[in-house]
């Protein structure tokens, strides 16, 4: 009898523990943004909300403000805090290397989106080049048709980013094959509209007749529109293109006589829901061996699709 005591003592202690240890509420997943003023980001917040909200979770955003170092120390602040699950989009993913091994020794499932982290266990990834060689298509199909292929162009790049330059070479190539006679005058970094602004009005003042900005991101392609309308270069000669199909760009577009021609959904809010589904089954199930893999998707979105109701926005 007491040997039967001590084993429902025992089993009662398990199922408490597992009891414990299956409250969502206590659950805590943790998203290092590398800058809420990019609108991408935003959406993959929203995602991520969305799932968490159907969990019954706790999901925190910490903006890293594109700083390298406070990307670092906000995962180990989450670290030292006992998260279940983190994931991030990578400012630098060399810097953030040691910090997910120190996170996955510490039994906490991780996960990176868009720029990996390349031990995590969840690798939301995308491929940089070809995403750039779609945004620049889209744009230099809108050259060729209107502008026969002469004219000027500028881009808003993230070459600051070392692992978003190839979405730039991405965009140039695409010009370079669909319209190998427009002028390419300004390559320049801008991560949100403010720097996306000041690039195009810099260019404007020594290239008033720029037909075209390309944006590879729509953070950068808002600033580029702003500039270009509030300077008066609008018109059938004119255009912005970018990519991620923010709410903020594709209102722009959708606006009555927009020289905001096009963009490429990339599915933010998409991959932050699936990203915090993966991660709360990973940390709640068992931490996989090999890292799951799964790519965003990408599709042009042309004003046309928008205007027209066609396109359907996901948030």
């Amino acid at each position: 009898m007491k040997l039967k005591a001590i084993v429902a003592a025992v089993m009662g202690a398990v199922i408490a523990t597992s009891a414990v240890a299956k409250d969502n509420s206590e659950f805590k997943l943790g998203f290092s943004v590398p800058q809420l003023a990019n609108p991408w980001f935003v959406g993959v917040k929203l995602g991520m909300e969305k799932a968490c909200n159907e969990l019954g979770i706790k999901c925190i955003s910490i903006d890293a403000q594109y700083r390298v170092d406070k990307q670092v120390s906000d995962i180990e602040n989450m670290i030292n805090d006992k998260f279940d699950a983190i994931f991030t989009t990578a400012i630098d993913a060399n810097a953030l290397i040691q910090t997910f091994e120190d996170a996955k020794k510490a039994g906490i499932a991780t996960g990176s989106i868009a720029q990996v982290v390349p031990n995590s266990h969840l690798l939301y990834g995308m491929d940089e080049y070809n995403y750039g060689h779609a945004i620049g298509t889209q744009a230099a199909q809108w050259a060729k048709k209107k502008l026969n292929c002469k004219g000027k162009v500028a881009l808003i790049t993230e070459d600051n980013v070392e692992a978003v330059k190839r979405r730039g070479d991405g965009i140039e190539a695409a010009i370079k094959e669909v319209c190998p006679t427009m002028q390419i005058v300004a390559r320049q970094a801008g991560d949100n509209p403010e720097s996306g602004m000041k690039i195009i009005e810099a260019v404007l003042q020594q290239h008033p007749d720029l037909n075209l900005v390309i944006g590879s991101n729509d953070s950068g392609g808002i600033g580029g529109y702003q500039a270009m309308f509030s300077n008066d270069k609008v018109g059938d000669d004119k255009a912005v293109f970018s990519g991620d199909a923010t709410k903020e760009a594709l209102a722009l577009i959708a606006e009555e006589g927009s020289i905001y021609r096009g963009t490429v959904d990339l599915y933010p809010f998409k991959g932050g829901y699936e990203s915090a589904k993966y991660l709360y089954e990973m940390a709640t199930k068992g931490l996989p061996a090999e890292p799951k893999k799964v790519f965003l998707p990408y599709v042009p979105v042309p004003q046309e699709d928008v205007i027209s109701g066609k396109y359907k926005p996901a948030y």
